[in-house]
């Protein structure tokens, strides 16, 4: 069976979103994460975070502000090594130049080139309708992670994630049990 990734949306799933975030001491994980991200990383999942890091594209935080970040969000998840990958769409929204950002597949097909990746035996998790998007465009299993939905992304995630998952627990205890039957 191919390599099977867990593709990550960052802000609102695993760390709290702060706009714009840019200060290391700001990151906090949400509920769960730390001990749903060791459980997959243990079951021999790759972990890697695609995210959409705007305020790079319209000038408001470096590249290495979102990389001290990142950084500081893998130590708080139980060290370097745990996640695999880090991809970064840095456009703003509405940059006609950057077709990687999420809800392109981009990012997520990129890695898994890079990384010789079953797309159709990896899993996408995220709080917005473009992060279920991205992962149903690139043919991965989607979960959407209720804890931080905006309610305009409410009724469309339901209907287009594969999964949808109250917390973190229920969302890595699914994927699990899924990861041994690929669709």
């Amino acid at each position: 069976m191919a390599k099977a990734a867990v593709f990550l949306d960052r802000d609102d799933t695993l760390i709290e979103n702060v706009p714009y975030l840019g200060d290391p001491t700001q990151v906090q994980l949400l509920p769960g994460a730390k001990e749903a991200i060791t459980r997959l990383h243990q079951a021999g999942l790759l972990l890697i975070v695609v995210s959409n890091q705007s305020g790079v594209g319209r000038g408001l935080i470096s590249k290495a502000q979102v990389h001290s970040v990142d950084a500081k969000m893998e130590e708080l998840l139980g060290g370097k090594g745990i996640i695999t990958a880090f991809s970064h769409c840095y456009a703003a929204p509405g940059d006609p130049y950057d077709e990687r950002r999420k809800p392109s597949p981009l990012m997520l097909q990129e890695a898994a080139t890079e990384h010789g990746l079953s797309l159709n035996n990896s899993f996408m998790v995220g709080n917005r309708l473009s992060d279920i998007q991205s992962g149903a465009s690139a043919g991965c299993r989607t979960i959407i992670l209720e804890l931080r939905i905006p309610p305009e992304d409410v009724k469309a995630c339901a209907e287009l994630a594969t999964f949808s998952a109250k917390n973190w627990p229920e969302a890595s205890a699914w994927i699990l049990k899924s990861k041994e039957s690929p669709q």
